[in-house]
């Protein structure tokens, strides 16, 4: 009797491959597909969208996880998922999965992120996809609590309909898994970073800068994934990578364009 075929699952991140929480995203992803990984060889956060144009890209078989194909390149996020799916798989993936990130991708974060962009790279190329991010920057995260969420949110994704051109943005808050009180879907709450830059001066008496600045909640909105993560919710958010603002396109014709 034939064995039902497996889904066949692409694991990547932003955080490199040797980080803890793509290790905890694969050992969840494993036990209910076929799983390859392909993933940054050094920290690619706050890469975006960015793709590799003007360098070349390499590919490097890795034995980072047993029993498993796994490859390293010197890209982007993006990057991963498209020679993942050109050069090593030769196929689409069923799903693909990007993270556990190290810190949050809720709000505007999303714009920003390397884990997040991967699945929208996902989306754009109408692959089911998911960005798991943990409410935590610490390298030593403890990514077991978010282990039964992430599990359940992929058994949804693999069982059900999943909406054309899009991906999901699921941010897990820094807590036990008896503090975690469920899964949200949310909006995107209009948040943003408050931004500064911390002048400094090198030997040579150069000035240079470091990024600075807080993020701040502008949004009063009930429903939205900030106010889910502070109430100990795993908060999924819907992306679409269509940016059009239709809600404006009819204002806009009447200027005298």
């Amino acid at each position: 009797m034939n064995k039902e075929k497996k889904p066949l699952i692409l694991v990547t991140n932003d955080d490199g491959i040797t980080a803890p929480g793509i290790k905890a995203l694969v050992e969840v992803a494993r036990t209910m597909g076929e799983v390859v990984i392909v993933a940054p060889d050094s920290p690619q956060s706050g890469m975006g969208h960015a793709i590799t144009v003007n360098a070349p890209l390499r590919l490097n078989e890795g034995e980072y996880f047993d029993g498993l194909v796994n490859y390293s390149t010197s890209g982007t996020p993006v990057d991963c998922v498209k020679i993942a799916i050109d050069q090593v798989m030769h196929q689409r993936p069923d799903l693909i999965v990007s993270g556990i990130n190290h810190g949050s991708n809720a709000s505007t974060n999303v714009i920003y992120s390397g884990t997040m962009s991967a699945a929208v790279e996902g989306a754009v190329e109408n692959i089911p996809s998911i960005g798991f991010s943990l409410m935590d920057h610490d390298y030593d995260a403890d990514f077991e609590p978010s282990k039964p969420f992430v599990k359940k949110i992929i058994e949804q994704a693999l069982s059900n309909d999943f909406p054309d051109h899009t991906c999901l943005n699921v941010n897990i808050p820094k807590a036990s898994e008896e503090q975690i009180k469920g899964i949200q879907v949310c909006s995107q709450a209009t948040a943003f970073w408050e931004n500064g830059f911390d002048k400094r001066t090198d030997p040579l008496g150069k000035p240079y800068y470091w990024l600075s600045g807080y993020f701040k909640n502008h949004d009063g909105r009930p429903n939205t994934d900030l106010v889910a993560l502070e109430n100990k919710y795993v908060a999924v958010v819907p992306i679409h990578f269509d940016m059009t603002a239709y809600q404006h396109m009819e204002s806009i014709k009447e200027w005298k364009l």
